[in-house]
């Protein structure tokens, strides 16, 4: 039987979001419908909503959840099972089929479009792909945002860096990605691991996380501070005798052409045939292009890497993450610092757009 639900729409038109009820058909296939317990608000989110759109769009990508029905094709989760659910496939190391993309008929007609899968909303239906199992005895509200903060931040350490015990890493944007990036950097060993960002308050909460510095860039060039905290050896010199200086990693999570350039110039410089520069790692969601001074790049050595939901594995990763939250090496408590009701849709992405949410808002439902 369908499944009665209240999913907020994104209407084409430049207009606030409104919650609609509609009916999820019963899956087949590769689906799975999902009642759902907590949904993250992600700030990428906020990108869809200020950009033009053809059609009206149903939004969210990471929760938690019951499975009510499944389709015919799903093996790895059952009726009344835990899941958590994220817009990364689970693992596309055994297949090459393409996740089917959510979408719902409305009741007046028309189509929402998802970009993969929607969590704003009380049920879901979406593709076995994005649907984790989740232990039993793990909290169902914080561990909402597991699915892309944790997944993003922390995967871009672990899983697009790699990041190794003593490296250096600075972070631009230490709010609900890039806290979890501080916290992968101290589960991996770095030092130093210097947040960056414009909020007193959220590098307060970035020390909480790991941080043993921080930057306010209002005040300080985080450029120049940075290079400050991490000299080379002494008298070692990169192209043209410039000392060496900068951090092994830099992690972007702004992603605006000033904190890329920023973050690009705090990675170490090159010592030719001895050891290559550092790496800039752009992992927020760019709304521009950036300028790569190109000589720069050229005489430094240095890298650039993009990286798409932290390039991580969430079949792998998710289970990791909740099990660092249990154990308290992960404190989704402190991370989530809004709750909201799915009616409250339109007043949470508006303090989440003036920069009022320190950490991660949630809708409960």
């Amino acid at each position: 039987m369908p499944t009665p639900a209240r999913v907020v729409v994104l209407p084409k038109e430049f207009a606030p979001m409104r919650v609609e009820e509609v009916e999820l058909p019963d899956p087949s296939g590769h689906q799975v419908v999902v009642k759902e317990f907590a949904s993250g608000i992600c700030h990428s989110q906020l990108h869809t909503i200020h950009n033009p759109r053809a059609h009206d769009i149903c939004l969210g990508h990471e929760a938690t959840g019951e499975v009510l029905a499944v389709g015919e094709l799903v093996t790895h989760v059952k009726s009344g099972d835990r899941v958590l659910l994220t817009f990364q496939p689970r693992n596309l190391r055994e297949t090459d089929r393409m996740p089917w993309k959510a979408g719902l008929d409305l009741a007046e007609g028309g189509r929402l479009q998802s970009s993969q899968i929607f969590t704003w909303s009380t049920h879901t239906i979406l593709d076995d792909q994005y649907v984790i199992p989740l232990a039993p005895d793990a909290p169902v509200d914080v561990t909402a945002i597991v699915g892309c903060a944790v997944l993003t931040g922390a995967g871009a350490v672990l899983r697009a860096a790699a990041v190794q015990p003593g490296q250096s890493v600075a972070i631009w944007g230490v709010g609900g990605v890039g806290l979890n990036a501080v916290a992968a950097a101290r589960m991996s060993g770095a030092n130093p691991i210097i947040a960056v960002d414009m909020d007193d308050e959220k590098l307060e909460l970035a020390t909480r996380f790991g941080a043993t510095h921080v930057v306010n860039a209002t005040h300080q060039d985080p450029t120049e501070v940075i290079r400050s905290l991490t000299p080379g050896p002494a008298g070692a010199f990169g192209y043209g005798g410039s000392p060496i200086a900068g951090v092994d990693f830099a992690f972007d999570v702004v992603a605006r052409p000033a904190t890329f350039l920023q973050a690009f110039r705090s990675t170490r410089n090159s010592r030719n045939a001895v050891h290559g520069g550092g790496t800039t790692v752009v992992v927020g969601v760019p709304q521009a292009p950036f300028e790569l001074p190109a000589i720069e790049l050229l005489m430094n050595e240095r890298h650039v890497q993009g990286t798409l939901g932290g390039t991580a594995v969430p079949e792998e990763d998710i289970p990791r993450f909740v099990a660092w939250y249990q154990n308290g090496d992960l404190d989704l408590d402190a991370l989530v610092t809004s709750r909201v009701g799915i009616d409250e849709i339109n007043e949470a992405c508006k303090m989440l757009d003036e920069g009022k949410v320190l950490g991660r808002s949630i809708i409960e439902f």
